[in-house]
This record gives C-alpha cells, sequence and structure tokens, in this order.
C-alpha cells in the first residue's frame, strides 16, 4: 500500500512532518509520500522522503505567470505530482494536459476524480494512478472506505474497465489503520489522507498507527 499525505495549506511544520514520514518508512518498509506546498518541495525532498507535488499546471515554459510548472516542481526534488484534488478542479481538457506536462517532466501522475464514473473518465487519460474521493468527505471523521464501500469498488471497477494498469488509491477521512485495511480489503493500492497527519499532534504517532496493519 502506498500512502501519499498531503499537506494541503494547514498551519504544520513540514519538514517535521517530512522527517517523521522518512523515519516510519524506514522502520516500516511501507512507501510513504508528502505533498507540501510548492514553495516547500525542495526543503521536504530535502529530507529523504518521497516528494510531490499538490498541482502542476497544464502549461510548459513561456508566459504563464502564477502557473506551477512541472519541470521546475522536479527540479525542486517532486518525484510525482497529484492532480485535480477537490480543492484544485480541473476541467478534462486542463486535466489531460497537466498529465501531459507531468510526464514530460518525469513525474508519477495521481489524477483525483469525485465518484466512479469520474475516474473511468480521468484513467482513460493514462496517469499512474487515480484517487476516489468524494468531496463531502474529505477532512472528516468517517473514511470512504467505511461509509460508502461501493464507491471505492466501483471507482476500482471503473479503472480497471479502462486500463488496468491504472492504481487506484481511496482519499477522503482516512485516518486510521483500520481505514488503510479497509480501503486495502475494497482492491485500493494506496491511500491519499492530510488532516489524519498533518493536523496531528504527533504526526510520527499517527503515521505509526496507519500503517501498523502492514508491519
Amino acid at each position: 500500500m502506498f500512502v501519499l499525505v498531503n499537506l494541503k495549506a494547514y498551519p504544520c511544520d513540514p519538514v517535521a512532518v517530512a522527517e517523521a514520514a522518512h523515519d516510519v518508512a524506514e522502520e516500516s518498509g511501507v512507501r510513504i509520500a508528502i505533498a507540501p506546498q510548492a514553495a516547500d518541495i525542495a526543503a521536504v525532498a530535502e529530507t529523504g522522503v518521497e516528494t510531490w507535488a499538490q498541482h502542476v499546471s497544464p502549461v510548459g515554459h513561456g508566459s504563464h505567470t502564477g502557473s506551477t510548472l512541472a519541470e521546475r516542481a522536479a527540479a525542486a526534488g517532486a518525484e510525482g505530482t497529484l492532480i485535480n484534488h477537490s480543492e484544485k478542479r480541473l476541467k478534462l481538457a486542463d486535466i489531460d494536459a497537466s498529465v501531459e506536462a507531468a510526464e514530460r517532466a518525469g513525474l508519477e501522475t495521481c489524477v483525483c476524480g469525485n465518484n466512479p464514473e469520474q475516474i473511468g473518465a480521468v484513467a482513460a487519460l493514462g496517469p499512474d494512478s487515480v484517487a476516489v474521493e468524494p468531496p463531502e468527505l474529505i477532512g472528516g471523521d468517517v473514511s470512504v472506505a467505511t461509509a460508502d464501500p461501493d464507491i471505492v469498488t466501483d471507482a476500482v471497477a471503473a479503472a480497471e474497465a479502462v486500463d488496468d494498469s491504472v492504481d487506484v488509491y481511496c482519499g477522503a477521512g482516512i485516518s486510521t489503520g483500520d481505514d488503510l485495511t479497509a480501503a486495502d480489503d475494497l482492491g485500493a493500492s494506496g491511500v491519499l489522507l492530510a488532516s489524519g497527519v498533518a493536523k496531528a499532534d504527533d504526526p510520527k504517532a499517527a503515521l505509526e498507527d496507519l500503517v501498523a496493519p502492514l508491519r
């Protein structure tokens, strides 16, 4: 299972969370990545943890003020990127262009979708992975894997019907080892979470609890 922690714009110390994630990944053997704000990518990458961008723009080099250029994210140390998170929605054509930009820069891609129908549509764009995230559950205390498990199984089926090489991750409300186990049982190959770690008083302890079932 892959654990991708999105720090969003939460008032946490991204380097401290990254160091905790690196330690837990080393101790447990679980693949853990951190997605900080763009300005913090380099500092987070220096900790040795796998580092992702929260977004890359559907552009190349040129007159694109305010954009997050995939090549610069990669140069700063990012190894992958989220695309079309519920808090950074894109049109389908722009999702496609962002996937192309990320691939051009050598970044792994995870495209988010709200439901199985969207997951099928974005899986057709050829990302490395997709993440199903019902927006009403994002930031809450109930994970999608327990609140509505059919969404996860249907998303897995939708992606497989289009391209069975695309991994499916489970997002929204993930915070505990039980949530991770439930996602695994439903066919997800990873989880996408944020507040459960980024807002935790002890991020390392939160991560240790999360990956405990995989030890």
